[in-house]
């Protein structure tokens, strides 16, 4: 393992353990900015966005957003999924939980650690352990029984204890999306001079409206966006298909293609294997339709809602890494998808 890998997987492990549930992030957005400001980036923070930047700000734009999942107390003893407190996902199509979606993910919560911390100045609270998580029909959300936590108040977050583990060739924790995140930051280590752009909400569905605001506030346009994330995938034989995964749409629109092929090429003289995840589901899709299933959506990204938002005035590219049990604490990524993830992010913006 060389030694920028090494210390890239060092930070990694650093900032996994600081929380930053969706809604919540301001602690995590102060631990990201003393980082950054050790590599010599400027840094700036606006509502909902924490903006770093170099000698040459105008010259590369990257994004990752900074939330996890984790929950919020909203009454006495009483914990529910945040992401859906934050925003009921009021902008998107499906505006609660589905049935599908719990029982994918519910158990898998069960006697997991948490722990509590202040909304703004990330002040420990206490930690807790999930007993039970439980379908509430009537508030189209989870609902979790958590020991240890009875002392908190409503509007407090409570983030999933998390380590990285590395075995076997594969790295394992809550990587959405503080993976990205680190690899940012090391770019910063690396002597990246562009801007990048570290967003919350996420995970509501709010996140694009901060970028955009951004955007809309300092440059008119550009093409020249690039948004790093995970691609989930349902097995490790399909997220083993390839090392990295680009997309030329999502459900939201299309994506500029000069800045696909920019990334495309860089993969291409890198020896990355990619693959398009819209190619992906489009395959699914003729399959599903023999068989008379309905059709996969195309996944909604935050570049597809700035792009439609902005009706094509800001344009660009998305890159990520495949991973599985997508939107856990065991999300899942092999070690050499990461590192070709790293090898792709220096070649395009060092």
């Amino acid at each position: 393992m060389n030694d920028t890998f090494k210390d890239f997987l060092d930070l990694l492990k650093h900032l996994i353990r600081f929380p930053s549930v969706v809604g919540a992030e301001y602690p995590f957005f102060r631990v990201l900015q003393r980082e950054l400001e050790e590599a010599g980036a400027g840094v700036s923070l606006y509502q909902g966005i924490l903006v770093a930047q170099g000698a040459r700000p105008g010259e590369h734009y990257l994004s990752a957003h900074a939330d996890r999942h984790g929950l919020v107390c909203t009454g006495p003893n009483e914990f529910q999924y945040a992401a859906y407190v934050a925003n009921r996902r009021g902008d998107l199509l499906d505006n609660a939980i589905s049935e599908k979606m719990f029982n994918t993910v519910a158990d898998r919560f069960d006697g997991r650690q948490v722990l509590a911390y202040e909304f703004l100045s990330g002040m420990y609270l206490g930690a807790g352990t999930i007993h039970h998580a439980f379908m509430c029909p009537y508030r189209n959300n989870m609902v979790f029984e958590v020991g240890g936590l009875n002392h908190v108040s409503a509007g407090t977050p409570v983030g999933f204890q998390d380590r990285l583990s590395i075995e076997n060739g594969l790295m394992r924790g809550q990587l959405d999306n503080v993976i990205s995140v680190a690899a940012l930051v090391h770019l910063f280590q690396l002597g990246y001079q562009g801007t990048a752009f570290f967003t919350a909400q996420e995970e509501a569905g709010r996140s694009w409206r901060f970028l955009l605001e951004w955007l809309n506030r300092f440059e008119n346009t550009t093409r020249n966006l690039t948004v790093l994330d995970t691609s989930p995938f349902h097995d490790r034989e399909a997220a083993g298909q390839q090392d990295v995964v680009l997309r030329r749409r999502d459900a939201n629109g299309t994506f500029d293609p000069q800045a696909v092929e920019r990334l495309e090429t860089v993969c291409r003289e890198k020896g990355v294997a990619y693959s398009f995840k819209d190619a992906f589901v489009e395959a699914q899709n003729r399959q599903r339709e023999a068989q008379g299933l309905s059709p996969l959506s195309y996944g909604s990204t935050e570049l597809g809602r700035i792009v439609a938002a902005s009706q094509g005035r800001i344009q660009g590219a998305t890159l990520q890494i495949p991973t599985t049990e997508y939107h856990t604490v065991n999300e899942t990524a092999s070690v050499s998808s990461c590192k070709a993830f790293l090898e792709v992010l220096k070649q395009l913006a060092l």
